[in-house]
């Protein structure tokens, strides 16, 4: 993997010489534009108005528009020059438990593995997060902004860290239109309890796959074979008036998957025989 940030971890007194690495990667099918008529790739050009002619990644620099055409520039150095302590440094604040942090606070995650000389210090912080169970509250710079973040424990012997939101970058769910005051019967309530009790399943992240993904693939692969291509219609979902009906549908399936799956499973003490 490739190291983007390099700096320290400031664990009270403790400085601790860390690299960073991105921890996921988007799978996304990536297309190019192509112009229809001669295929050829479009080119996305940055051009000034004024001088009329393509501009190069050297010539622009980041202006902060604080009146209709008029701007603040600032360079490089401005920003190396800010008084903040995590221009290079993932600033420790508080530890807090997990569950006490919202998902919607959370954007992206990156391994952070220590630098030679700061092993010791490294698995010092990794065995307190442990032993307490908590995980960092912190603040950092990175790609151009600072981000409150939290170091958690991964896979053991890892320190993750999330990126985060700050409170004022969550939207108000009060924005949204309120929803109605409607009724609902004590058995709807004990169907749609009945239907997550028989959908509950402990957690298991290789289970779950990008369907779509594999179909473009497929689709992708039989144009560059030539093959003829069966595209299956969409599946019409049948209009459901009744709720009651649709939650004694979903629990009645529910229980039959559960059944099917169960046969499968070799029973305990019985091992499964394969060919």
């Amino acid at each position: 993997m490739r190291t983007m940030w390099k700096g320290a971890v400031s664990f009270g007194l403790v400085n601790i010489p860390i690299k960073m690495f991105a921890a996921t990667e988007n799978k996304s099918v990536k297309f190019n534009y192509l112009h229809s008529e001669c295929k050829t790739p479009i080119k996305y050009e940055k051009v000034c108005p004024v001088c009329d002619r393509e501009i190069g990644a050297d010539e622009i620099v980041r202006g902060y528009e604080y009146e209709k055409n008029k701007y603040v520039i600032l360079e490089d150095e401005d920003f190396e020059q800010l008084p903040l302590n995590t221009l290079k440094t993932i600033d420790i604040i508080d530890f807090v438990d997990l569950q006490e942090i919202d998902p919607i606070f959370f954007v992206k995650t990156y391994f952070l593995a220590p630098e030679n000389f700061g092993q010791k210090a490294y698995q010092l912080l990794l065995t307190a997060l442990k032993e307490t169970g908590k995980i960092a509250v912190a603040k950092v710079f990175l790609r151009s902004k600072e981000s409150l973040a939290a170091l958690r424990v991964y896979d053991k012997d890892t320190i993750v860290m999330h990126t985060m939101y700050f409170p004022n970058e969550i939207r108000s769910s009060s924005e949204l239109p309120k929803i109605e005051d409607i009724q609902i019967h004590d058995n709807e309530v004990k169907m749609a309890i009945s239907l997550v009790k028989n959908l509950s399943a402990a957690f298991d992240p290789e289970k779950y796959a990008s369907n779509y993904r594999e179909a473009l693939m497929e689709l992708i692969k039989a144009k560059i074979d030539k093959e003829e291509i069966s595209v299956p219609k969409r599946h019409k979902e049948p209009k459901v008036v009744d709720l009651m009906e649709a939650l004694r549908e979903s629990v009645k399936a529910a229980k039959e998957d559960n059944k099917k799956q169960s046969k499968t499973k070799p029973r305990s003490g019985q091992k499964r025989v394969t060919s």
